[in-house]
């Protein structure tokens, strides 16, 4: 191969080697088409024909489905009304929806035109995920094959399909070989075993059998469940493009980037062209020279090429530290007047380092900064695999607003190129799994061959997206030694920057293990980690929530229906569970009342799984993980929002633990703590602690000056409580700068020491009917809400509608479940998408633990107190655990 280079920058040109001319002018280029209409279902047991027939022009099919392409069998079958929609109630039991979907193949069938801009080149369909594998037909021509649900398909239809005429796609899927027996989720026996021998099958999404987070899935999501194009090539293509950035730390004023691809001669006779690259404003290129069907691997670096030492690079930074810069560049392979290739990478200038001096422990650094951990772990993005780059763009937006700054790709259940595109633009990095389980979970796959072939594809495919920080090959365990073993050759060979982490659970002080049930906020204070992998708590969303997903005949009684949704014995304890709630808040009444309990419960957990680690920042805390922070479906267990995107107070807990510079209470010990996650050292600061008798009359009020250091948790001593205090009593601390700005707040309620878990006199405080102003610019409203009285309004939560009563979802709030001291006002900024509001006007609902509110109009949006979250509006019944009539 003959090597020529030329780089330029701006305007100048550097030239190295045999002089070249800069071509003017960019060659047009024929862009993929999605195939993403037009495509039929038909089980394969009411098809008689074979691939050949099926993908006939004049083939007719009978009674087939239209079909939902990116989507499961599964998916399909509800589309068409054959099915129920298997999230809402009991509706995903066997009976209803049958077991029989995941042991039965199906057919896929669409009629395309291949396009008039593709004549003379290589005509290419592509898959982007296709579970579990399947025969791929074009005009009566067996194609080619796939399998594992993590691997992309591509095939060259060029002989079968010709530009401007019709062709005839045809995919044979069939489900993965073992399926398994799932646990029913039931009231009498729990959520049960996790997993089964659905993991024999590797890369596939082995939660559906069942989880004690999910219910089986019943098609096991088999299908089509990623993007299917057409795309077209010369006769030379672009091949897994690699992009690194190096800075030289400490200094941050200049990066090295390194950019290699792969280019493969797809003819028959030798070729000849141009590698060119660009990004911000930097070019460069290389001729090539590529002998018949061989392909060769094509490097540049800031030492072969200058022009990759970049200036000023604008940086990528996790959520919370600075912006997430990305940049673009762009690889074309050009013959002559055309480009025979062209592909687009999206890349971040960014440095991650995974230690630091003295410590054994995982600590992630970006850019020389380090980074406490703030992540939440994903078990599966959706039940049945409906992900829509709008559904993730929401979820992952509401981490961001948690203040979270990771997400964990549990088991790799969650791979699309949106999800990975997503956290780029939000700032949440990354820890990728392949995909094993807890070894106690099921066995290790069978077929080594697919399950390589599929980590190996996953890696090429996602590795340039900064969002990434480690790979991990195994949940709660480590893989065998042959995957390991085959998993170290792959980072050798496809990973020069990141970190491999082998076990979730083990190794550079990396744990998991839980407990995953709800617990007094002192107990998330005992340290058993550095990196905590896993923990959790019960999360119950709001009534709103817990009434669109089951009827209204189980919302009185915790029955199967409950279990269905996670509510029952096992790591949750959701047996357990209202007991607990009960002795700490006081007896339930009814569902509206235990929701308004479980906000209280939800808060002061997910609060403290947070700042529990806080106050060991980096010695030796460095960094904790939420088990879990998305719900797959509706769900009472282990979430920040509900599966309808409506937040509950557990995301407001963590966002309020999640602040840069965070003032907080330590729950275990009594002592203020300052933390401080930026790179800044707080001088002349100020923390002030005001303590309130339960009737809202200030017991105390005490402020400290203090300094914190940079990247740490600076103890400022123990909270004195004075003598005369009410049984349950209020601590709020402000925290403000030198310069006299409100820098962080926080709220809590406490039982004297004697009884700390005794809350249930907060059940005495008087009711508070807040004031409130409120304003609507497009689709942001915005609410003040004043407290005039003399009482604490405790946990107020505003819940955006339009003028017709249902909920306007997503939403993004600035702060949610606030509680006011007396006279005290606070302004609450809500945006939503203008379409959601379906021309209609604003109404912001308030409910909170004893609060009301005076209603108020403003222009396009009016305020009022939403009557059904109050508990008196409904009977009594006292919410039993039924015990008649379960399975």
């Amino acid at each position: 191969m003959r090597l020529q280079t030329l780089v330029a920058y701006g305007f100048g040109l550097l030239l190295v080697g045999q002089v070249t001319v800069a071509q003017r002018g960019a060659p047009s280029f024929a862009g993929d088409v999605v195939l993403g209409g037009g495509w039929q279902l038909q089980d394969v047991a009411k098809v008689p024909d074979a691939g050949a027939a099926v993908s006939a022009e004049d083939y007719t099919p009978v009674g087939w489905y239209r079909a939902t392409v990116p989507g499961t069998v599964l998916t399909t079958l509800v589309d068409n009304k054959i099915y129920p929609e298997p999230n809402y109630g009991e509706n995903s039991r066997p009976e209803v929806i049958p077991e029989s979907l995941a042991r039965s193949s199906y057919w896929y069938r669409t009629v395309m035109t291949v396009p008039a801009a593709y004549a003379g080149r290589h005509v290419w369909l592509n898959f982007d995920g296709i579970n579990y594998s399947a025969e791929v037909w074009v005009n009566g021509a067996r194609v080619g094959t796939m399998r594992g649900a993590f691997a992309r398909g591509r095939f060259d239809i060029s002989s079968e399909a010709k530009a401007g005429h019709k062709a005839v796609v045809a995919v044979l899927v069939t489900p993965q070989p073992h399926p398994g027996v799932p646990h029913e989720h039931t009231i009498k026996d729990g959520v049960g075993k996790n997993g089964g021998i659905t993991a024999s099958d590797g890369p596939t999404f082995l939660s559906t059998i069942g989880w004690d987070w999910l219910p089986a899935v019943r098609d096991r999501d088999t299908g089509i469940w990623q993007k299917v194009f057409l795309s077209a090539t010369g006769e030379v293509e672009i091949k897994d493009p690699l992009v690194t950035t190096d800075l030289p730390l400490p200094q941050t004023d200049s990066a090295d980037v390194a950019v290699q691809a792969t280019v493969e001669n797809v003819s028959d006779e030798a070729q000849a062209g141009v590698l060119k690259g660009s990004f911000g404003g930097v070019a460069f290129e290389k001729t090539v020279e590529l002998e018949a069907h061989s392909s060769q691997v094509v490097s540049f670096s800031a030492q072969d090429t200058p022009v990759l030492h970049v200036l000023n690079p604008k940086l990528w930074w996790p959520n919370g530290y600075g912006p997430q810069n990305l940049y673009r560049l762009r690889l074309q392979f050009v013959q002559g007047p055309k480009i025979s290739d062209q592909q687009d990478v999206n890349f971040g200038v960014r440095k991650i380092t995974y230690s630091v001096p003295d410590s054994d422990n995982l600590t992630i650094s970006v850019n020389g900064v380090q980074i406490f951990i703030r992540g939440g772990d994903w078990g599966l993005d959706e039940a049945l695999k409906r992900i829509p780059r709008e559904r993730l763009e929401a979820e992952i937006r509401l981490h961001q607003l948690a203040n979270l700054n990771l997400i964990r790709n549990w088991v790799g259940q969650s791979t699309s190129e949106d999800f990975y595109e997503l956290c780029d633009k939000y700032g949440l990095l990354l820890w990728d799994e392949f995909f094993q389980a807890n070894p106690s979970d099921g066995p290790n796959p069978d077929d080594m061959t697919t399950y390589v072939a599929n980590v190996r594809d996953k890696i090429l495919r996602f590795r340039n997206h900064p969002s990434i920080a480690i790979w991990c090959a195994r949940n709660e365990g480590y893989p065998p030694p042959q995957i390991d073993a085959a998993l170290r050759k792959l980072m050798t060979e496809l990973e020069p920057t990141r970190v491999y982490q082998p076990s979730s659970t083990e190794g550079r002080g990396v744990k998991s293990s839980g407990p995953y049930y709800w617990r007094e906020p002192r107990e998330f204070y005992k340290i058993d980690a550095a990196f905590k992998t896993e923990t959790g708590s019960m999360s119950v969303p709001t009534l709103e929530s817990v009434h669109g997903m089951m009827p209204w005949k189980d919302w009185e009684s915790i029955n199967d229906d409950w279990a269905e949704h996670d509510f029952a014995k096992g790591a949750q304890r959701g047996d357990l569970y209202p007991g607990q709630i009960a002795k700490r808040y006081g007896e339930i009444a009814n569902l509206a009342d235990f929701v308004r309990k479980a906000q209280m419960a939800n808060y002061e957990a997910y609060r403290a799984m947070y700042e529990g680690r806080e106050v060991g920042l980096f010695h030796p805390a460095t960094g904790v993980i939420t088990w879990m922070s998305a719900p797959a479906h509706p769900s009472f267990v282990w979430q920040l929002y509900d599966y309808d995107l409506e937040p509950n107070a557990s995301l407001f807990g963590v966002k309020k633990a999640g602040e840069m510079v965070h003032v907080a209470l330590n729950e275990a010990t009594g002592h203020l703590t300052a933390v401080n996650n930026s790179a800044k050292a707080m001088n002349g600061a100020v923390a002030n602690v005001t303590i309130y008798n339960l009737d809202g009359s200030v017991a105390s009020e005490h402020p400290s000056d203090f300094s914190a250091a940079a990247d740490a948790a600076t103890d400022l001593g123990f909270v004195a409580l004075p003598a005369e205090l009410s049984p349950v009593y209020f601590v709020k601390l402000e925290l403000r700068d030198a310069g006299g700005k409100l820098v962080s707040d926080n709220f809590y309620w406490r039982g004297q020491a004697g009884h700390p878990d005794d809350l249930m006199a907060l059940d005495e405080m008087a009711k508070v009917t807040l004031e409130a102003k409120a304003s609507r610019t497009s689709g942001t409203v915005t609410v003040t809400l004043r407290n005039p009285t003399k009482s604490i309004a405790l946990m107020t939560h505003v819940q955006l509608r339009r003028k017709d009563g249902e909920r306007v979802l997503p939403v993004y709030y600035s702060d949610n479940y606030v509680s006011l001291a007396p006279g005290e006002s606070r302004t609450i900024t809500m945006e939503a998408a203008l379409k959601d509001f379906k021309g209609q006007s604003a109404v912001v609902d308030v409910d909170g633990w004893n609060v009301a509110v005076a209603a108020a109009n403003g222009v396009g949006v009016s305020v009022e107190t939403n009557v059904e979250a109050q508990p008196e509006h409904w009977p009594v019944t006292g919410l039993p655990f039924a015990t008649a009539g379960l399975r």
